[in-house]
Protein backbone atom coordinates (compact mmCIF):
# COMPACT_ATOMS: atom_id res chain seq x y z
CA UNK A 1 0.00 0.00 0.00
CA UNK A 2 1.36 3.64 -0.36
CA UNK A 3 3.18 5.22 2.00
CA UNK A 4 1.97 7.90 4.05
CA UNK A 5 3.94 10.71 2.93
CA UNK A 6 2.32 10.21 -0.48
CA UNK A 7 -1.31 11.34 1.28
CA UNK A 8 0.41 14.34 2.31
CA UNK A 9 -1.20 16.53 -0.84
CA UNK A 10 -4.34 15.42 -0.72
CA UNK A 11 -4.77 15.50 3.42
CA UNK A 12 -3.53 17.98 5.03
CA UNK A 13 -3.90 16.59 8.49
CA UNK A 14 -1.03 13.71 7.08
CA UNK A 15 1.77 16.45 7.46
CA UNK A 16 5.50 16.04 8.42
CA UNK A 17 5.11 15.74 11.86
CA UNK A 18 1.87 13.08 11.83
CA UNK A 19 4.46 10.87 9.79
CA UNK A 20 7.22 11.73 12.41
CA UNK A 21 5.02 10.38 14.86
CA UNK A 22 3.76 7.33 12.62
CA UNK A 23 7.36 6.40 12.38
CA UNK A 24 8.68 7.24 15.85
CA UNK A 25 6.07 3.91 16.41
CA UNK A 26 7.56 1.48 12.96
CA UNK A 27 4.37 2.81 10.87
CA UNK A 28 5.31 3.78 7.49
CA UNK A 29 2.53 2.88 5.25
CA UNK A 30 -0.83 2.62 5.10
CA UNK A 31 -0.14 -1.27 5.47
CA UNK A 32 1.68 -0.36 8.89
CA UNK A 33 -0.92 1.37 9.97
CA UNK A 34 -3.80 -1.40 9.18
CA UNK A 35 -1.50 -4.10 11.63
CA UNK A 36 -0.86 -1.85 14.11
CA UNK A 37 -3.22 -1.57 17.90
CA UNK A 38 -4.87 1.56 16.78
CA UNK A 39 -6.10 2.06 20.67
CA UNK A 40 -2.69 2.06 21.84
CA UNK A 41 -1.53 4.36 18.73
CA UNK A 42 -4.27 6.98 20.13
CA UNK A 43 -2.83 6.61 23.99
CA UNK A 44 0.67 6.77 22.62
CA UNK A 45 -0.93 10.64 20.77
CA UNK A 46 -2.17 11.67 24.04
CA UNK A 47 1.59 12.14 25.41
CA UNK A 48 1.82 14.84 22.59
CA UNK A 49 1.35 18.73 22.76
CA UNK A 50 -0.87 18.58 19.55
CA UNK A 51 -2.93 15.06 20.50
CA UNK A 52 -6.08 16.53 19.33
CA UNK A 53 -4.34 16.99 15.81
CA UNK A 54 -2.22 13.19 15.55
CA UNK A 55 -5.72 11.79 16.90
CA UNK A 56 -7.72 13.81 13.94
CA UNK A 57 -4.26 12.72 11.67
CA UNK A 58 -5.41 8.73 12.86
CA UNK A 59 -9.09 9.15 11.46
CA UNK A 60 -8.29 10.92 8.58
CA UNK A 61 -5.98 7.67 7.50
CA UNK A 62 -9.11 5.55 8.73
CA UNK A 63 -11.30 7.37 6.82
CA UNK A 64 -9.36 7.12 3.64
CA UNK A 65 -8.79 2.90 4.43
CA UNK A 66 -12.23 2.46 4.39
CA UNK A 67 -13.14 4.68 1.21
CA UNK A 68 -10.58 2.48 -0.65
CA UNK A 69 -10.89 -1.27 0.81
CA UNK A 70 -12.76 -3.46 -1.00
CA UNK A 71 -16.83 -3.94 0.26
CA UNK A 72 -17.02 -6.39 3.43
CA UNK A 73 -18.12 -9.83 2.34
CA UNK A 74 -21.54 -11.29 3.75
CA UNK A 75 -22.00 -14.46 4.94
CA UNK A 76 -22.26 -16.67 2.28
CA UNK A 77 -18.86 -15.24 0.61
CA UNK A 78 -17.47 -15.74 3.84
CA UNK A 79 -18.70 -19.71 3.86
CA UNK A 80 -17.86 -20.05 -0.03
CA UNK A 81 -13.85 -19.17 1.13
CA UNK A 82 -13.99 -21.18 3.67
CA UNK A 83 -15.02 -24.13 2.36
CA UNK A 84 -12.91 -23.17 -1.11
CA UNK A 85 -9.75 -22.01 0.57
CA UNK A 86 -9.12 -22.75 4.52
CA UNK A 87 -8.50 -26.29 4.33
CA UNK A 88 -6.96 -28.87 6.97
CA UNK A 89 -4.02 -29.87 6.63
CA UNK A 90 -2.68 -33.27 8.16
CA UNK A 91 -0.21 -33.04 10.57
CA UNK A 92 0.80 -36.72 10.55
CA UNK A 93 -0.58 -37.82 13.74
CA UNK A 94 -3.93 -39.71 13.50
CA UNK A 95 -5.08 -38.69 16.93
CA UNK A 96 -4.63 -35.00 16.92
CA UNK A 97 -6.23 -35.16 13.44
CA UNK A 98 -9.32 -36.66 14.27
CA UNK A 99 -9.40 -34.70 17.56
CA UNK A 100 -8.89 -31.34 15.06
CA UNK A 101 -11.02 -32.34 12.73
CA UNK A 102 -8.04 -32.46 9.85
CA UNK A 103 -5.31 -31.03 11.46
CA UNK A 104 -4.17 -27.46 11.59
CA UNK A 105 -6.74 -25.09 8.97
CA UNK A 106 -5.19 -22.45 6.63
CA UNK A 107 -6.30 -19.39 7.36
CA UNK A 108 -5.89 -19.41 10.86
CA UNK A 109 -2.79 -18.89 13.56
CA UNK A 110 -2.66 -21.69 15.61
CA UNK A 111 -0.87 -21.70 19.07
CA UNK A 112 0.76 -24.55 20.62
CA UNK A 113 1.12 -23.18 24.53
CA UNK A 114 2.56 -25.87 27.51
CA UNK A 115 5.88 -26.27 29.59
CA UNK A 116 8.91 -27.59 28.70
CA UNK A 117 8.94 -31.03 27.77
CA UNK A 118 5.01 -31.06 26.58
CA UNK A 119 6.15 -32.03 22.54
CA UNK A 120 5.46 -28.63 21.00
CA UNK A 121 8.34 -28.95 19.22
CA UNK A 122 7.61 -33.04 18.34
CA UNK A 123 4.39 -31.47 16.76
CA UNK A 124 5.69 -28.69 14.74
CA UNK A 125 8.60 -31.25 13.27
CA UNK A 126 6.43 -33.85 12.66
CA UNK A 127 3.55 -31.75 10.79
CA UNK A 128 6.48 -30.18 8.74
CA UNK A 129 7.36 -33.40 7.78
CA UNK A 130 3.95 -34.49 6.90
CA UNK A 131 2.72 -31.02 4.99
CA UNK A 132 5.95 -31.34 3.02
CA UNK A 133 5.25 -35.13 1.89
CA UNK A 134 2.16 -34.95 1.63
CA UNK A 135 1.39 -31.64 0.20
CA UNK A 136 2.47 -29.73 -2.67
CA UNK A 137 4.16 -26.23 -1.53
CA UNK A 138 6.69 -24.97 1.35
CA UNK A 139 6.75 -24.86 4.61
CA UNK A 140 8.58 -22.29 6.61
CA UNK A 141 10.31 -22.69 9.49
CA UNK A 142 11.31 -19.94 11.99
CA UNK A 143 13.42 -21.67 14.53
CA UNK A 144 14.12 -19.55 17.69
CA UNK A 145 15.72 -22.04 20.23
CA UNK A 146 17.78 -23.96 18.11
CA UNK A 147 15.52 -26.78 18.70
CA UNK A 148 14.98 -27.77 14.48
CA UNK A 149 16.09 -30.83 13.59
CA UNK A 150 16.84 -32.06 10.67
CA UNK A 151 17.52 -35.90 11.85
CA UNK A 152 14.35 -35.89 13.27
CA UNK A 153 12.92 -35.01 10.05
CA UNK A 154 14.25 -37.88 8.60
CA UNK A 155 12.85 -40.44 11.35
CA UNK A 156 9.06 -38.50 11.02
CA UNK A 157 9.22 -38.99 6.90
CA UNK A 158 11.11 -42.37 7.12
CA UNK A 159 7.58 -43.36 9.64
CA UNK A 160 5.59 -42.21 6.92
CA UNK A 161 6.88 -43.94 3.71
CA UNK A 162 6.79 -47.60 3.00
CA UNK A 163 10.36 -48.93 2.96
CA UNK A 164 9.88 -51.11 -0.21
CA UNK A 165 8.81 -48.40 -2.20
CA UNK A 166 11.67 -47.35 -4.39
CA UNK A 167 10.34 -43.72 -4.60
CA UNK A 168 10.94 -43.32 -0.53
CA UNK A 169 14.41 -41.51 -0.84
CA UNK A 170 13.26 -38.97 -3.94
CA UNK A 171 10.57 -38.84 -1.24
CA UNK A 172 12.55 -37.80 1.59
CA UNK A 173 15.16 -35.22 -0.53
CA UNK A 174 11.49 -33.73 -1.66
CA UNK A 175 10.85 -32.97 2.12
CA UNK A 176 14.13 -31.82 3.14
CA UNK A 177 14.53 -29.09 0.20
CA UNK A 178 10.41 -28.12 1.03
CA UNK A 179 11.27 -27.02 4.65
CA UNK A 180 13.52 -23.96 4.69
CA UNK A 181 14.49 -22.84 8.03
CA UNK A 182 15.59 -19.82 9.66
CA UNK A 183 17.24 -19.51 12.90
CA UNK A 184 16.35 -16.07 14.40
CA UNK A 185 16.72 -15.02 17.85
CA UNK A 186 14.73 -11.40 18.43
CA UNK A 187 11.20 -9.36 17.21
CA UNK A 188 13.02 -7.02 14.62
CA UNK A 189 14.46 -10.49 12.43
CA UNK A 190 11.31 -11.99 12.66
CA UNK A 191 9.43 -9.15 11.79
CA UNK A 192 11.57 -8.57 8.87
CA UNK A 193 11.37 -11.42 7.54
CA UNK A 194 7.17 -11.80 7.84
CA UNK A 195 7.24 -8.75 5.29
CA UNK A 196 10.04 -10.56 3.29
CA UNK A 197 7.40 -13.40 2.98
CA UNK A 198 4.61 -11.09 2.45
CA UNK A 199 6.18 -9.77 -0.45
CA UNK A 200 7.16 -13.11 -1.54
CA UNK A 201 3.61 -14.15 -1.46
CA UNK A 202 2.48 -11.32 -3.06
CA UNK A 203 4.39 -11.53 -5.89
CA UNK A 204 4.08 -15.34 -6.04
CA UNK A 205 7.64 -15.92 -6.37
CA UNK A 206 8.47 -19.90 -6.54
CA UNK A 207 6.95 -22.65 -4.58
CA UNK A 208 3.86 -22.08 -3.01
CA UNK A 209 4.07 -21.76 0.79
CA UNK A 210 1.64 -23.67 2.54
CA UNK A 211 2.69 -23.41 5.98
CA UNK A 212 4.18 -21.06 8.32
CA UNK A 213 5.78 -22.68 11.70
CA UNK A 214 7.80 -20.29 14.71
CA UNK A 215 9.29 -22.50 17.40
CA UNK A 216 8.65 -20.41 19.66
CA UNK A 217 6.86 -17.29 19.51
CA UNK A 218 7.08 -16.11 23.09
CA UNK A 219 10.79 -17.05 23.10
CA UNK A 220 11.04 -13.92 20.60
CA UNK A 221 8.32 -11.10 22.07
CA UNK A 222 9.24 -12.23 25.88
CA UNK A 223 12.56 -9.74 25.98
CA UNK A 224 10.79 -7.02 25.05
CA UNK A 225 7.97 -7.01 27.03
CA UNK A 226 9.58 -6.00 30.06
CA UNK A 227 9.52 -2.67 31.91
CA UNK A 228 6.81 0.05 31.79
CA UNK A 229 7.05 1.22 28.29
CA UNK A 230 4.27 0.40 25.41
CA UNK A 231 6.78 -0.32 22.88
CA UNK A 232 7.26 -4.27 23.53
CA UNK A 233 3.40 -4.46 23.60
CA UNK A 234 3.35 -3.12 20.31
CA UNK A 235 6.19 -4.86 18.69
CA UNK A 236 3.78 -7.75 20.05
CA UNK A 237 0.41 -6.87 18.36
CA UNK A 238 2.00 -6.03 15.25
CA UNK A 239 3.73 -9.41 14.85
CA UNK A 240 0.32 -10.81 15.52
CA UNK A 241 -1.47 -8.80 13.33
CA UNK A 242 1.00 -9.20 10.72
CA UNK A 243 0.11 -13.38 10.94
CA UNK A 244 -3.11 -13.31 11.07
CA UNK A 245 -3.14 -11.08 8.12
CA UNK A 246 -0.28 -14.12 5.81
CA UNK A 247 -2.90 -16.58 7.14
CA UNK A 248 -6.10 -15.18 6.03
CA UNK A 249 -4.78 -13.67 2.24
CA UNK A 250 -2.73 -16.57 1.48
CA UNK A 251 -4.67 -19.61 2.81
CA UNK A 252 -1.27 -20.09 5.11
CA UNK A 253 -1.45 -22.24 7.85
CA UNK A 254 0.61 -20.83 10.87
CA UNK A 255 1.31 -22.66 13.58
CA UNK A 256 3.38 -21.22 16.84
CA UNK A 257 4.68 -22.26 20.19
CA UNK A 258 4.21 -20.21 23.54
CA UNK A 259 5.88 -21.66 27.23
CA UNK A 260 4.02 -21.48 30.18
CA UNK A 261 4.69 -19.33 33.31
CA UNK A 262 3.12 -19.09 37.26
CA UNK A 263 0.41 -17.45 37.38
CA UNK A 264 -1.79 -16.95 40.59
CA UNK A 265 -1.43 -18.95 43.16
CA UNK A 266 1.29 -20.94 41.22
CA UNK A 267 -1.14 -21.84 38.74
CA UNK A 268 0.73 -22.19 35.04
CA UNK A 269 -1.02 -19.77 32.49
CA UNK A 270 0.56 -19.32 29.16
CA UNK A 271 2.62 -16.41 28.41
CA UNK A 272 3.12 -13.04 26.67
CA UNK A 273 -0.94 -12.07 28.78
CA UNK A 274 -4.22 -10.89 28.27
CA UNK A 275 -3.43 -8.96 24.98
CA UNK A 276 -1.73 -12.00 23.18
CA UNK A 277 -4.26 -14.14 24.06
CA UNK A 278 -6.84 -12.76 22.21
CA UNK A 279 -4.84 -12.94 18.63
CA UNK A 280 -4.42 -16.31 17.92
CA UNK A 281 -7.67 -18.07 16.20
CA UNK A 282 -6.97 -21.48 17.63
CA UNK A 283 -4.94 -22.47 21.20
CA UNK A 284 -4.48 -26.00 22.21
CA UNK A 285 -2.71 -26.64 25.34
CA UNK A 286 0.14 -29.23 25.31
CA UNK A 287 1.25 -31.23 28.37
CA UNK A 288 2.77 -35.03 28.47
CA UNK A 289 3.33 -37.52 30.89
CA UNK A 290 7.00 -38.53 31.51
CA UNK A 291 6.47 -41.77 32.91
CA UNK A 292 4.00 -43.03 30.13
CA UNK A 293 5.41 -41.04 27.31
CA UNK A 294 1.32 -39.83 26.75
CA UNK A 295 0.94 -36.19 25.69
CA UNK A 296 -2.55 -34.78 25.84
CA UNK A 297 -4.08 -32.06 24.13
CA UNK A 298 -6.74 -29.63 25.33
CA UNK A 299 -8.73 -26.85 23.51
CA UNK A 300 -8.57 -23.70 24.84
CA UNK A 301 -9.77 -21.56 22.10
CA UNK A 302 -11.06 -22.40 18.80
CA UNK A 303 -13.83 -20.75 16.57
CA UNK A 304 -15.61 -24.16 15.68
CA UNK A 305 -14.92 -26.95 18.35
CA UNK A 306 -15.97 -26.64 21.76
CA UNK A 307 -13.67 -25.94 24.51
CA UNK A 308 -12.32 -27.92 27.43
CA UNK A 309 -12.01 -30.95 24.92
CA UNK A 310 -8.83 -33.44 24.75
CA UNK A 311 -7.43 -36.19 23.52
CA UNK A 312 -4.18 -37.97 24.17
CA UNK A 313 -1.47 -38.95 21.57
CA UNK A 314 1.86 -40.16 21.41
CA UNK A 315 4.69 -39.05 19.27
CA UNK A 316 6.47 -42.13 17.70
CA UNK A 317 10.49 -42.10 18.17
CA UNK A 318 13.21 -43.41 15.76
Amino acid sequence: MAPLKSLERDYPLIDSTFQNFCASHGIFTVEDFLIHDLYLLAVLAEQHNNSEKLKQGITQVLSIIESRCQLWLNGLELLDDVEQNKHALSTGCERIDAFLQGGIREGYLTELVGPSSSSKTQVCLQTASNVARKYSGRVMYFDSGNSFSSKRIVEFVSQMSDPANNQANRTLQQVMKSIVCHSIFDIFTLLDLLHQLKNSLRSQMGCQVRMLIIDSISSLISPVLGGSGAHGHALMVTAGFLLKELAHENNLAVLVTNHMVAGEVGVSKPALGESWKNIPHVRLLLSRDHVTNISSMSILKHPCLATGKSAEFVIRGP
